[in-house]
C-alpha cells in the first residue's frame, strides 16, 4: 500500500508533466499576493502609501513613518467585507455571495519624550495585529458539458501511473478491524466504486482503464467556499532626526489560517449505467512566518517628503492536511461488474485517507517608494510603487525522500517561474481638511502577476476607496469603503486535451467597509 503523502506528490507530479498549474505554486502566490491593509485612513486614500506618516499602519507598512509622532496612540479597525461572484460556465451563469466580519488592526504606539538639544528628536514603538490578506470566498457554476467529465481525468491519471489490477486493489484497505474503509489513491478509490475498469483481466501486470461511461453528456454542479486570513503581528521602531529624516524597521511575525471545501457532481444524461457521481475536497491550512522591513522617509521641504521601504520574503513553516471523498449513484442501484453482471456495488461513496504534509514557503522580496505633498493645512497629496518580486518564491520540503523533496523545490520553483511574473503596483490618493473634518479619495492598480493569460482572464485589479472621518487633539474616528471589481477563472479538472474541458470564468466584486477609532494620550 503506497503512503498517501507519497501518492499525493506523485499526482502533482503529474501535473506538471501534464502542464496544468502546480498546487504549491498556486499556495506561494495565493499567501503572498498584495492586498490593500492599513487602518480607514490609509485605505481611504489607496492604501499603505510609503511616503505618509503618523499612522498605524506604518507599523506594519513603512516603519519609518512612526517617527512623525509625538503622542501615543491606541486605536483598532473592525471592517465587515462582502464577495459576490458571477460564474460563466460552459455558457451558463451562476451568482453567489459572501460576506465576513474582521478586524483589520489593532494598535499601540509609545513615544519617548521630546529632546530638543539633539538632532535626534524623538523616537517611537509600535505594535500591531493586523489582517494582511482575506481569503474568504464563494461561488458556484453549473453547465452541460458533453466533451469530458471529472471521470475521465480519473481514467488519464490511472493510466499515467500504469496500475495494475494487484496494485490499485492494495491501494484501498476496506476497513480492517472495525476501522472505516480508506482509500489511498483517487483511482483506487473509482474501482472500488465500479467506475473505471481495466481492459485486461491480467492482475500483475500494467493495464489500460477505461471509464465506466465516456460517453454520456453530464450536468456538471460545482461549489466552491473558503475562509481564513493572512494576520501579522508586528512590532516596530523608528526614529526622528531633526524632523527631517525619518528611519525605521519592523519585525513580523505572520500567521495563515485557510479553509476550502469544494463540492463538484456530475449528473449524467441519458447514461445507461450512472445517475451521478460527485467529488469533495477540502483542505485546512496553518501556517507561521516571519519577515523584516526597513524603512525611511526624508522631509525635502515643509510641503513635500519621500519616502522607501524594503521588506524581506516572508519564510513561512506550513502544515497542510488533504481530505477527499467521492460518491456515485447508478441506475436502478446496481453496476456491471467485470463479467457484465449486474450487482450492486458494496461502497456508495470512499473516502481517501487524509493526507497531512509539511512544507516552507518562501514569499516574495517587495519594495515600494513614495511621494506626498502637503497642501499647507489643508490636506495632502500621495503616491506610492510597489514592486513585488513574485517570480522569486519557493517551496521546498522535508516531508518526502531526499529524492522526492529535491523533486519537489525544484518543480515547484520552475512552475513559478514559468507561470508568475514581477509586478509593479501603483497607489494614488489624497485628503482635504477642514477643521477637524477630513475627506479622502483614493485609487490603487494591482498588476496581473501572470506571465500568460491561456484561460483568456485578464487579472489587472483596480481598487477605488473613498473615506471620511473626524480628528482632534484627543481622538479620531475614521470610516472608509473600499471596491474592487476583478476576474478570476477556475478550472474543476484537467485533461492531456486541453479541448476536452473547460474553465469557469468569474467575475468578482469585493466591498470593504472599515471604521477605525483611536485616542492619543501623553505628552
Amino acid at each position: 500500500m503506497m503512503p498517501v503523502k507519497h501518492y499525493f506528490y506523485l499526482s502533482l507530479f503529474s501535473c506538471f508533466a501534464f502542464g496544468a498549474k502546480a498546487q504549491y505554486a498556486g499556495d506561494a502566490f495565493r499567501y503572498s499576493e498584495s492586498a490593500q491593509t492599513g487602518t480607514a485612513r490609509f485605505q481611504g486614500v489607496g492604501g499603505n502609501h510609503a511616503a505618509l506618516g503618523g499612522d498605524a499602519s506604518n507599523i506594519f507598512g513603512n516603519p519609518a513613518g512612526l517617527g512623525f509622532y509625538n503622542r501615543s496612540e491606541l486605536s483598532i479597525s473592525p471592517a465587515v467585507t462582502s464577495f459576490n461572484t458571477k460564474t460563466n460556465y460552459i455558457g451558463t451563469e451562476s451568482v453567489d455571495s459572501k460576506a465576513n466580519f474582521n478586524i483589520g488592526q489593532a494598535s499601540l504606539i509609545l513615544t519617548s519624550q521630546p529632546s530638543f538639544q539633539r538632532k535626534w528628536k524623538r523616537s517611537t514603538f509600535g505594535v500591531s495585529f493586523s489582517r494582511q490578506q482575506a481569503f474568504t470566498n464563494r461561488f458556484t457554476y453549473a453547465g452541460v458539458n458533453d466533451r469530458s467529465a471529472y471521470l475521465d481525468q480519473v481514467v488519464e491519471d490511472a493510466n499515467a501511473q500504469q496500475y495494475s489490477i494487484n496494485e490499485i486493489t492494495s491501494d484501498f484497505d476496506a476497513g480492517s478491524n472495525g476501522s472505516v474503509p480508506l482509500a489511498y489513491s483517487v483511482p483506487a478509490a473509482y474501482y472500488q466504486l465500479y467506475l473505471i475498469n481495466p481492459t485486461s483481466s491480467q492482475t500483475n501486470v500494467p493495464n489500460t482503464w477505461t471509464a465506466l461511461d465516456a460517453e454520456s453528456a453530464v450536468d456538471q454542479l460545482g461549489t466552491f467556499e473558503s475562509k481564513g486570513a493572512t494576520t501579522q503581528w508586528s512590532f516596530a521602531y523608528a526614529g526622528n532626526y531633526d524632523d527631517k529624516l525619518y528611519v525605521g524597521g519592523n519585525l513580523g511575525i505572520s500567521s495563515i489560517r485557510y479553509d476550502y471545501r469544494f463540492y463538484h457532481d456530475d449528473l449524467y444524461l441519458n447514461s445507461p449505467d450512472i445517475i451521478s457521481n460527485t467529488k469533495v475536497d477540502s483542505l485546512t491550512v496553518r501556517g507561521t512566518g516571519v519577515n523584516l522591513t526597513l524603512g525611511m522617509m526624508y522631509r525635502v521641504t515643509p510641503s513635500f517628503q519621500l519616502g522607501g521601504q524594503l521588506s524581506t520574503p516572508t519564510f513561512t513553516g506550513v502544515n497542510e492536511t488533504f481530505y477527499q471523498y467521492f460518491g456515485a449513484t447508478f441506475v436502478d442501484g446496481v453496476v456491471p461488474d467485470g463479467n457484465g453482471n449486474l450487482i450492486s456495488p458494496s461502497y456508495d461513496f470512499v473516502d481517501m485517507a487524509p493526507n497531512d504534509f509539511k512544507y516552507q514557503l518562501t514569499g516574495p522580496f517587495k519594495g515600494a517608494v513614495g511621494a506626498t505633498y502637503l497642501i499647507n493645512r489643508s490636506g495632502f497629496i500621495t503616491g506610492t510603487i510597489e514592486y513585488i518580486g513574485y517570480n522569486g518564491m519557493g517551496a521546498n520540503t522535508k516531508d518526502l525522500s531526499a529524492e522526492r523533496n529535491s523533486a519537489f523545490k525544484t518543480n515547484t520553483k520552475n512552475e513559478i517561474a514559468n507561470t508568475y511574473r514581477n509586478t509593479v503596483n501603483v497607489r494614488v490618493g489624497g485628503e482635504f481638511r477642514t477643521g477637524v473634518f477630513r475627506a479622502r479619495a483614493g485609487m490603487a492598480y494591482l498588476a496581473d502577476p501572470y506571465l500568460s493569460r491561456n484561460d483568456g482572464v485578464n487579472r489587472d485589479r483596480w481598487l477605488a476607496s473613498f473615506g471620511a472621518g473626524v480628528r482632534n487633539n484627543k481622538y479620531f474616528l475614521d470610516i472608509s469603503a473600499t471596491f474592487s471589481p476583478y476576474k478570476t477563472a477556475f478550472t474543476p479538472y484537467v485533461l492531456n486535451n486541453a479541448q476536452d474541458y473547460y474553465s469557469a470564468e468569474i467575475k468578482n466584486t469585493s466591498l470593504n467597509v472599515q471604521l477605525s477609532a483611536g485616542v492619543f494620550f501623553g505628552q
